[in-house]
Formats: structure tokens, C-alpha cells, sequence
């Protein structure tokens, strides 16, 4: 099992959208870095720290689960979406998706300060200066911190 950091605008998807909806396909990434460890390493069950971007505060508001494999982005052939790549087609896709299950909403959000600050967390990705990959792997170790930060049992 690997674990990861997922980032999403509240105002565009929230942990209270993946509540109400229990699961959801992550379009329109497109960095292929990001795209990368969706298609290739991503696998169902592995555990995500669903982190609310660009927010006041920023931080992890809970935790969900890839709850299937990537498969191609439907919206980069989509000419009406925002997402939509002309270089992408169903014959030789550039961009994928997985979908994720919600797992658990934190009590309260565990903020980018909080992160920083947090010795055990030292050197996790998204406290370095200038990380703005919106899928970021993680150890277990920080996993289970920031879920014990959060309220939630990782266990």
C-alpha cells in the first residue's frame, strides 16, 4: 500500500463534496508528474490525505481511498470541458484519472502551518518551499501522523 497527498481547491471539490457524493473521479490534472503517479503507481486501497488548496487556511480536511485504477481523463477529449487537450484521444491518451472513496472528514483541518511546524513531519513534500504538485506521495509514518493530527485512526 503506498499513501498520498491530494490537493483540491474546497471551492471546486471539497472532503464535504466527497462526503455527500462517497466517491468521485480526479479529472483534469494535468502535470505530468502528477499524471505519472496516477497511471503508474496509484493502486485501489491505497490511502489519500485530502488536502484543501489555495484556502484560508490551507491543510488536510480528511482522508479518502483510490477506489479504482487510472484510466483515461474522459475530459481531455471533451472540447466543451476546461480540461480538454486536442492532443489527447481515446487511441493514445495523454491524460488520466483515478476515482477516490471518502474514508473520514478530520474534526478540524490540520493546516500547512500546523505541517510545517511539526518536527515529526520534516521533510514531507508539501511543507517545501515552492511544492505546488497537486499529487504528492507520502511515507506512513507522515500518513499516520497527520491522521492522528486530524482525529482519525490510520490503523
Amino acid at each position: 500500500m503506498k499513501y498520498w497527498l491530494m490537493k483540491s481547491e474546497p471551492s471546486v471539490y471539497s472532503i464535504d463534496d466527497l462526503q455527500r457524493d462517497g466517491k468521485t473521479a480526479w479529472e483534469g490534472v494535468r502535470n505530468f508528474q502528477a499524471r505519472n503517479f496516477m497511471r503508474d503507481e496509484m493502486k485501489c486501497g491505497d490511502l489519500v490525505l485530502f488536502y484543501h488548496s489555495n484556502s484560508s487556511p490551507s491543510g488536510v480536511a480528511g482522508i479518502a481511498k483510490v477506489s479504482r485504477e487510472a484510466y483515461p481523463d474522459s475530459a481531455s477529449f471533451d472540447k466543451k470541458s476546461h480540461y480538454y487537450d486536442a492532443r489527447s484521444n481515446l487511441e493514445k491518451p495523454i491524460w488520466f484519472m483515478v476515482d477516490l472513496a471518502f474514508v473520514a472528514k478530520f474534526a478540524g483541518l490540520v493546516s500547512l502551518e500546523q505541517i510545517k511546524q511539526d518536527r515529526a513531519l520534516e521533510g514531507i513534500m508539501v511543507a517545501r518551499r515552492g511544492s505546488r504538485l497537486s499529487i504528492q506521495p507520502l511515507t506512513k509514518a507522515h500518513f499516520e501522523h497527520i491522521a492522528g493530527l486530524g482525529g482519525v485512526s490510520a490503523a
